[in-house]
């Protein structure tokens, strides 16, 4: 790993591409506002393992908010307006994360950003997440939004292909990633979760990420 982000500070900036920055520390300040919305969220929507088209289990647990969610079954790959759990809308994304994720955009070079589904993630030790693309929104072009929670991760930033090896990036609690424009389409992931403990979140780590479908 680069000792550049192993030493990286709070309000410290490491760009990945053209268009993808690390902004350490961004969401500190509101870190435990966010942490009690997630759980807010998870009450009315909560956190279940989804499964793959293939019929696959996905190891991370996942919920969502806002105006749709990102869902996953054996009918496919899909945004949704309506839990196919509970039947019900999902709930609306809060005024925080809305702000946060505004914000964060606008500090990696994307004005008036405004998300339309903030996917939520609850990392487990050993949990992980291989690498891919995000190829479920009709607008490429618009930034991913990213916001990490809890116990430190490796977040895998790779190339235009699967098979180019991927930088490992360090994240903490507080750290925001936003990729957008022509670093929108690289390759991602998430090396599986070493067993630690945050003071907030216990042994888990939970992950914001925004996306703007159209």
């Amino acid at each position: 790993m680069s000792d550049l982000f192993a030493v990286a500070a709070t309000g410290a900036r490491t760009p990945l591409g053209v268009q993808a920055v690390v902004l350490h520390g961004d969401a500190l300040a509101c870190a435990e506002a966010l942490l009690a919305q997630i759980a807010q969220i998870a009450a009315q929507a909560p956190f279940r393992q989804l499964t793959t088209p293939g019929g696959r289990r996905i190891g991370v647990e996942m919920t969502n908010c806002g105006d749709y969610g990102w869902y996953s079954d054996r009918r496919g790959y899909r945004y949704v307006s309506v839990d196919p759990v509970t039947d019900r809308p999902w709930p609306a994304m809060p005024a925080l994360f809305l702000t946060l994720a505004e914000q964060a955009a606008q500090a990696a070079g994307f004005p008036g950003y405004r998300p339309q589904a903030c996917l939520i993630n609850r990392y487990r030790p050993g949990v992980g997440m291989a690498l891919h693309q995000d190829r479920d929104e009709e607008d490429r072009l618009a930034p991913i939004v990213s916001v990490s929670l809890g116990v430190p991760a490796v977040f895998l930033w790779g190339g235009d292909t699967r098979s180019s090896r991927p930088l490992q990036v360090p994240l903490v609690h507080g750290d925001v990633v936003v990729w957008g424009g022509v670093d929108r389409m690289r390759f991602h992931g998430v090396r599986p979760l070493a067993p630690a403990w945050h003071p907030e979140t216990g042994d888990c780590r939970y992950n914001l990420t925004f996306r703007k479908l159209r």
